[in-house]
């Protein structure tokens, strides 16, 4: 599908934000853990989440949903004996079943997104897997990836965390279950810590026990937990709702998003202190983001580390402040979907935007003035990159043509209708 998003006068409305995709899997790999039945309400849907929930069922958990809520009675450490595991182009959802696949004697995670999912590299948790006794069979790192367990044990393990901490969130929520107590030190660096939190307090939640060090680079757990069966409320999704305050931020507009808690461990909450620091009149109480836009940005300089799936966003959003943006310490973009990095200034810079790359960065020369467009671009198969690139597009002179731009499902089903409703006016092709 392609979308051609057109010039925006004024946006403004109320929407409810989606909820989050981060805590809806992660609240649904505990449910499924667990021995016993629990409920998650306002769980999302998108094609990440789907994926979890089609793989935990495969995997011999019970699940069951209304509009509002999903039970789930889960399978513990026991997982069903499945031959094959689809996850879709959800990277998170296979990085975090593979640690869990362990307790299965022999189980292939199948590769149906080959220019996507299965370019990522994965050797850093397969790694880890052969440090607990499992063998792996995969093809230099990436999919397909065949897990041969049935026994996995803990003790002193060693993950890396430079290209994701999801290999380390992965072991977290496995490692408990297993006989043996288990330390794990992180090597290298670890991205996303934030993300780590969330992760973490997911099995707090779950009555999980978990020593972590200051830093989040040393963990002590003890073998032989259960996780509760407990009853999850998932949270508004910051990721998503940063590329709809993006484009509130870059019109003239007034526009609330709703379900957003002030104390959230997202760590893309920082974007409303980004915004606020290129001078986009914003404001954040009781659970509401409310932005009056007026055009006008300001640029400036951000450690994106903090808010990984929020950088897209903001830097489709500095395209237009008064000076020069740098968007540093974001080398793992380079391991998502597409090269976030190389992949995302290629298509802006068709956009008549000035854009800079270095390894681990992203720099924006403003155009206050807006960018010229008339052009189509390649999203990449990349929800974060159709979201960014539609920023774009509202603040272009003669619009944007983005192909592929149906894969927003990955995360945000609902992005072009909440646009729609806001006042954007965008059209659809197949």
């Amino acid at each position: 599908m392609k979308a051609i998003v057109k010039p925006a006068t004024r946006l403004s409305g109320e929407i409810q934000a989606l909820s989050s995709k981060n805590y809806t899997t992660r609240y649904l790999l505990a449910a499924a853990l667990a021995e016993g039945t629990s409920t998650v309400l306002y769980p999302a849907h998108s094609e990440d989440s789907d994926a979890m929930r089609r793989c935990i069922r495969d995997l011999g958990a019970i699940v069951e949903e209304d509009d509002v809520r999903m039970t789930i009675t889960g399978f513990g450490n026991k997982p069903k004996d499945v031959k094959e595991l689809d996850v879709g182009n959800a990277g998170a959802v296979l990085r975090f079943l593979m640690s869990v696949a362990a307790f299965c004697p022999d189980v292939t995670f199948i590769n149906r997104y080959p220019e996507s999912l299965g370019k990522r590299p994965h050797s850093d948790l397969i790694a880890t897997l052969g440090q607990m006794g499992v063998q792996v069979d995969h093809n230099g790192g990436k999919l397909p990836i065949t897990i041969r367990g049935g026994h996995p044990v803990g003790g002193k393990l060693q993950v890396s965390g430079k290209v994701s901490s999801q290999f380390l969130s992965s072991l977290l929520f496995t490692v408990p279950l297993l006989a043996e107590d288990s330390e794990i030190e992180v090597l290298d660096d670890l991205k996303s810590k934030v993300i780590v939190g969330q992760t973490l307090e997911v099995l707090e939640q779950a009555g999980i026990v978990v020593e972590a060090s200051d830093d989040l680079m040393h963990y002590r757990i003890r073998g032989n937990q259960r996780y509760l069966p407990q009853e999850y409320a998932v949270q508004g999704d910051y990721p998503g709702s940063a590329a709809i305050l993006a484009a509130a931020a870059v019109t003239e507009s007034d526009v609330r998003l709703l379900r957003l808690p002030e104390n959230s461990r997202q760590g893309e909450r920082a974007v409303v202190d980004v915004l606020k620091k290129m001078g986009v009149p914003i404001t954040h109480k009781d659970g509401i983001v409310h932005v009056k836009g007026n055009g006008r940005l300001i640029a400036g300089e951000f450690d994106g580390d903090a808010f990984t799936d929020a950088v897209l966003a903001m830097v489709a959003a500095s395209v237009f402040a008064d000076g020069t943006s740098r968007f540093y310490n974001v080398e793992n973009l380079r391991f998502k979907e597409c090269d976030r990095i190389t992949d995302f200034v290629h298509e802006l810079r068709k956009a008549g935007v000035k854009a800079e790359e270095g390894r681990s960065e992203i720099t924006i020369h403003g155009s206050p003035e807006g960018v010229e467009g008339g052009v189509e671009i390649d999203a990449h198969f990349d929800h974060r990159v159709i979201m960014a690139l539609t920023v774009v597009g509202l603040r272009s002179k003669q619009g944007l043509t983005i192909r592929d731009a149906q894969h927003v499902a990955k995360s945000y089903p609902g992005y072009f209708q909440h646009l729609l409703s806001l006042g954007a006016e965008i059209e659809f092709f197949e």
